[in-house]
């Protein structure tokens, strides 16, 4: 599984995914940030990735949106408020257990997880 880290998660996070062999870009990278979250959505989609945000409640909104309109994406991945977003290594090891969990199975399109 591919990741795209919303602007609201720590470019620190990317990078420890990136050294642990994680294939993850972050909206920095890409020149999204400021994007809106349905850009931010398309982007993910266009690029097929998993798109891992803290913005739990417009991201819901947008999967139903793209179900009803009949457009793919592979998937939202929340961390929680409960994590916190200064724990880069916490958040970046809640993500490589996600990745380990779906590198033998593929998450239902449209899917929205939880760390």
């Amino acid at each position: 599984m591919k990741y795209y880290l919303d602007e609201d998660l720590s470019p620190k996070i990317f990078d420890i995914l990136r050294r642990h062999g994680i294939d993850a870009i972050s909206a920095q990278d890409v020149g999204m940030l400021q994007a809106s979250d349905m850009e931010q959505l398309k982007y993910a989609a266009s690029e097929c990735r998993c798109l891992v945000t803290r913005n739990r409640n417009d991201f819901i909104v947008l999967t139903v949106q793209f179900f009803n309109e009949h457009r793919l994406h592979k998937g939202i991945l929340i961390v929680p408020h409960t994590l916190p977003g200064d724990n880069f290594s916490l958040i970046a090891k809640a993500i490589m257990k996600h990745h380990k969990k779906y590198s033998k199975e593929k998450p239902a399109l449209y899917s929205i997880d939880f760390l």
